[in-house]
């Protein structure tokens, strides 16, 4: 684990669980040091950790405190360094376990800005618990709680914090089941969060009633640059009410819908859902169940969008006659470098040779033929 802080009132040692059951220190050092205390070819935590501690305090002015362990589970240990969380401006304990994640939501602080708990498994405890603490951190802009066990419960009473975020930038949420119930109550809040530009909801079986609640508000999401709702069991009635709010994200740059099932019909939001996303540079309908007539209403609004690099539609029901349709309109898409449309149906040529003409693109498309059909993709240039 690597915490850090700027401004420290004064070095701070302490004690750390080593790997291989050794104890050692590690020292609070002024940045302005380092390069005297601590050349590039001398080691104190250990080969393997040092050029990325290192590079921690070179990245942060100021004084440092580094903790570093390979069993988070002593209680001593743990108290020695988050006794001073509150201090501290950014917090990483991703993969550090529940009761690491436990002790050290009690010392957060106002000074908090980043904070890094995925894979942690703090659970719905634990998210009660830090929607208690992060009431303080109003300055707090990054939020990871990837892959935390947190579901609808827990994640009501954290979404009540959350709401006082003003400048939550980055919120990951992915993988965590929060379910429909959760993503009603992250609606609730989100119109609070002004600045928020990433949001990941991957995996948390949402379905169409969570993408409905969702719906109501993104269109009052300006800020929002990413957004990540693969697999959601979103169907597409879901998307349906989705789409046309997503028009309403003047910076909506990266959509991800991979893994719902959004097709192989009613796909009429698709050309729309293209028409307005005027930023729209990375699309993923990997996995969406697209067949030909997805493709064939997809391919009327592709020559209109001035921004879109990457699509990707792999895994999905395209046959020749989609791979044709794409073809025909890819000397349209003039800023489009990437396409990427392995483990379909496709046999035979397909895209063919029209794929030559997107300038300067590098396009994942019918490139090469195994066995009578198109296995993957190669890289074009």
């Amino acid at each position: 684990m690597i915490v850090h802080a700027r401004r420290l009132p004064q070095p701070i040692q302490c004690r750390a669980q080593e790997e291989g059951g050794g104890r050692g220190e590690l020292l609070c050092l002024p940045s302005t040091l380092i390069g005297r205390i601590w050349p590039a070819e001398r080691t104190l935590a250990g080969m393997r950790t040092c050029h990325h501690l290192r590079q921690e305090l070179y990245d942060n002015a100021g004084s440092v405190l580094l903790v570093k362990w390979a069993n988070a589970t002593n209680e001593d240990v743990l108290g020695a360094g988050f006794g001073r969380f509150s201090q501290f401006e950014r917090v990483d304990l991703k993969w550090h376990g529940q009761r690491a994640g436990l002790v050290c939501i009690a010392s957060l602080g106002q000074a908090l800005i980043h904070l890094d708990f995925s894979a942690t498994a703090i659970g719905d405890e634990g998210a009660s618990r830090l929607a208690e603490a992060l009431k303080e951190c109003t300055a707090l802009a990054y939020l990871d709680l990837k892959d935390n066990e947190i579901g609808a419960v827990g994640f009501e009473k954290l979404s009540g914090a959350l709401g006082g975020c003003k400048v939550l930038a980055h919120l990951n949420l992915g993988f965590n089941g929060i379910g429909p119930e959760g993503a009603a109550s992250l609606a609730r809040v989100l119109q609070q969060c002004p600045a928020l530009a990433h949001l990941d909801l991957s995996s948390n079986l949402i379905c169409d009633e969570g993408a409905e609640s969702l719906a109501e508000v993104l269109g009052d999401c300006k800020s929002l640059v990413h957004l990540n709702l693969r697999f959601n069991m979103i169907d597409a009635e879901g998307v349906q009410m989705l789409a046309p709010k997503l028009g309403h994200c003047p910076a909506l740059a990266h959509l991800v819908l991979a893994g719902n099932g959004l097709g192989p019909r009613n796909l009429g939001w698709l050309e729309g859902m293209l028409q307005e996303c005027k930023a729209l540079s990375h699309l993923d309908l990997s996995e969406t169940q697209i067949s030909d007539v997805g493709v064939g209403i997809m391919a009327r609004a592709l020559g209109e969008c001035r921004a879109l690099a990457h699509l990707n539609l792999s895994f999905n029901w395209i046959s020749p006659l989609g791979a044709g349709r794409l073809a025909g309109v890819l000397g349209q898409c003039k800023t489009l470098t990437r396409l990427d449309v392995r483990h379909n149906h496709i046999i035979g040529e397909g895209l063919g040779s029209n794929a030559e003409h997107c300038s300067e693109t590098r396009l994942y498309a019918a490139a090469r033929l195994a066995d009578s059909a198109l296995r993957g993709c190669r890289v074009l240039t």
